[in-house]
């Protein structure tokens, strides 16, 4: 996924007018304003006036999924951390060994574009029966906190959580990643406590995939001093840093870490 600023400062005067954004959607969200605009025969998600994700390349956040799952076997019970343009979800219910999916989106707005405008972007996988889709905040949600919404398939968030259920691939596309987040809450998650939570979520061959907007060498280090095995992808964009995706497996025990 590129970055707006380094997408537009490259264009010719002729294509800024072309895909000039046009406002799909404005909708309150729990930390402000979010926006879906339309840029020609692309979306954007805007947040508080910040440019947050986009539909025009989504092969970092299809390869979020498809490698944390790649060498799995059936069942495979898969968390997504956050719903956003709806790629990982689509590859997710496009891989044979998937049995299940649950969604964590914290936005309701964004789930319901999934049924409208952003439908075609996730392949209409909020209708496939192995999704389940819970309005909630992540780290709320997996620490069994009350009030969680279910406005998808399957019984009530805050009790599936509670219940402690574990998944055998988290993948994590929260805001922009670790060091670049449009919501200071969302750092949380990148943190040490917050990546006690998501490892208490995971089978014993689980595997964490984390999705960065850029690299990220603290969250890097962090994740080393958790998993024995720790593996960086990157994947080019037009213009900019490269997208990176941090794959971890193999938690270790309270002594090793």
């Amino acid at each position: 996924m590129e970055r707006i600023a380094d997408r537009l400062g490259g264009m010719p005067g002729l294509a800024r007018e072309q895909e000039r954004p046009v406002v799909v959607e404005r909708a309150r969200g729990g930390d402000g304003e979010l926006v879906l605009r339309r840029c020609g025969e692309h979306h954007e998600i805007i947040s508080n006036g910040v440019f947050l994700m986009d539909t025009r390349d989504g092969r970092s956040e299809r390869l979020l999924v498809r490698a944390a799952v790649a060498d799995l076997r059936a069942p495979v019970r898969v968390l997504v951390g956050g719903l956003g343009v709806g790629f990982s979800l689509a590859e997710a219910v496009s891989l044979p060994q998937v049995a299940a999916v649950t969604v964590v989106e914290k936005e309701p707005a964004v789930i319901a574009w999934h049924r409208t405008h952003l439908r075609h972007c996730s392949a209409g996988a909020l209708e496939d029966p192995r999704v389940r889709v819970h309005c909630a905040d992540l780290l709320e949600w997996l620490s069994g906190s009350p009030g969680a919404q279910s406005p998808g398939r399957g019984p009530d968030a805050a009790g599936d959580a509670a219940a402690g259920e574990v998944f055998d691939a988290v993948c994590l596309d929260i805001d922009n990643g670790p060091d670049w987040t449009v919501t200071a809450s969302n750092a949380r998650l990148y943190g040490a406590a917050g990546l006690d939570l998501v490892a208490a979520r995971m089978s014993r061959r689980g595997v964490l995939a984390v999705w960065s907007a850029a690299a990220a060498p603290a969250f890097e280090k962090l994740l080393r001093g958790r998993f024995a095995d720790v593996r960086v992808r990157r994947v080019p964009v037009p213009r900019g840093e490269p997208d990176v995706v941090y794959l971890a497996r193999g938690l270790r025990d309270a002594a090793e870490a």
